[in-house]
């Protein structure tokens, strides 16, 4: 990294974008009354609305998925805070640039006496260890820090950086959101300067199929503007055509993978069957390991419906048996029919509390010996200790089931199940 990092500057928030420019870009917001979405943040009153109406002095966490807003709102703050904006990519650059980054940063400020407003894209990629590097220049106030992550900060930024950070969660923007924003792209000498016509509805189904990422929206607005000629109208088919298969934004192994997982689990155990199938129908559309869904389907028979229907536990291996023999697409359908059938099924966590209690007992209390009459006794020796004294067979002596004790002496009175 050469020179004086502070002249490539990214261009000023009020540049105006190149006209080959993709749409998106082009429709940058260029001042905070153009930005849609996060009113739990930008509405009155509210603690980002705050931050635009005073100097920027805490270090921010933007967390949320791709097309929210996290970089635009990055660069506006830095426009009205007028510090030194500097756009750092964690997928571009490693630690020796951070380093470098922070030096230049700290050699600013004592000369100038102006802050850096640093804003690092994709902040998780950098390690923890790595994350470290920005703590010292933090802490002396040399750089203010906006770091922007798609992954949950709680696992993935390292606890030091976080306790000098605010994390600002940043939500999907509505369909409502997206048909506004697309129908000031359409309108906007910035976007498609009224070139094009749509109807409220199609907008509407353009705007679900962007999954409240505006990005998307405005992307596929432009790819579906290129089938239509100038002054035509986007209809249906048309839009279908520029769609073709919706991809659902989906990490397998981030938390959108469990997050999903999760509503389908508390779906079965509400005894939801139609949410289970739209959760469930989620996870497949987006890929999901099928093999992952089975397993998870067995753990719910056993931890949801347990002794309330013992069968569901063999429906569920069986749907599990079936995805294996079939494959896709029949096979999917065997796991659905196991979700709904557990939806459906009674429920009990009967089991599932016992073995908590149980496991408890055994970590909390010392492994006390086998009472003696619960002992096999194969050899006369053990016979002779004892092995097996007292114990009574109780197809022929039906009182030993409550006057013989099964348990340790110091639980002897433990019950986990409630008669």
């Amino acid at each position: 990294m050469s020179g004086d990092l502070f002249s490539r500057r990214a261009p000023r928030v009020t540049d105006e974008p190149r006209a080959d420019a993709p749409l998106a870009d082009r429709m940058r917001p260029q001042s905070l009354d153009e930005v849609f979405g996060q009113s739990h943040l930008l509405g009155t009153g509210m603690l980002l609305a705050r931050l635009f109406e005073q100097d920027l002095a805490q270090s921010l966490i933007l967390w949320g998925p791709p097309g929210v807003g996290k970089t635009t709102l990055a660069r506006l703050l830095a426009a009205r805070s007028k510090l030194r904006f500097v756009p750092f990519s964690a997928v571009l650059s490693g630690i020796k640039e951070v380093r470098e980054v922070m030096s230049e940063a700290a050699a600013e400020r004592a000369r100038s006496g102006v802050r850096t407003l640093l804003f690092v894209d994709e902040i998780h990629r950098f390690n923890k260890a790595q994350q470290d590097a920005f703590l010292p220049f933090v802490e002396a106030g040399d750089i203010v820090l906006i770091g922007a992550t798609t992954e949950n900060p709680s696992f993935e930024l390292n606890g030091a950086l976080l306790s000098r950070a605010r994390v600002l969660i940043l939500q999907p923007l509505s369909a409502e959101e997206l048909v506004e924003l697309l129908q000031r792209a359409l309108a906007d000498p910035r976007g498609l300067r009224g070139s094009l016509r749509v109807d409220r509805e199609t907008l509407l189904a353009l705007a679900h199929a962007a999954d409240g990422d505006a990005r998307r929206a405005l992307n596929l607005l432009e790819t579906a503007a290129a089938l239509v000629p100038t002054g035509g109208e986007l209809d249906a088919a048309l839009l279908a055509q520029a769609l073709q298969r919706k991809v659902l934004a989906y990490d397998k192994s981030g938390e959108e993978h469990y997050n999903l997982m999760s509503a389908l689990h508390k779906s079965v155990r509400n005894s939801d069957d139609n949410a289970s199938v739209y959760w469930l129908t989620r996870m497949l559309h987006a890929g999901e390991d099928r093999d992952f869904i089975a397993r998870r389907l067995v753990r719910m028979a056993v931890e949801d419906i347990g002794l309330g229907d013992p069968f569901a536990l063999r429906i569920a291996l069986d749907g599990a048996d079936a995805w294996h023999r079939l494959g896709s697409p029949e096979g999917e359908l065997a796991l659905i029919q196991v979700a709904v059938y557990l939806a459906r099924a009674k429920k009990s966590n009967a089991v599932y509390v016992a073995y908590k209690s149980a496991l408890e007992d055994v970590e909390r209390t010392s492994a006390e010996p086998v009472p003696l009459h619960l002992r096999n006794a194969p050899t006369a020796l053990m016979k002779a200790a004892g092995y097996g004294a007292g114990y009574r067979y109780v197809h022929d002596d039906p009182s030993a089931k409550d006057e013989m004790k099964c348990m340790p002496p110091s639980l002897a009175e433990r019950r986990y199940f409630k008669r």
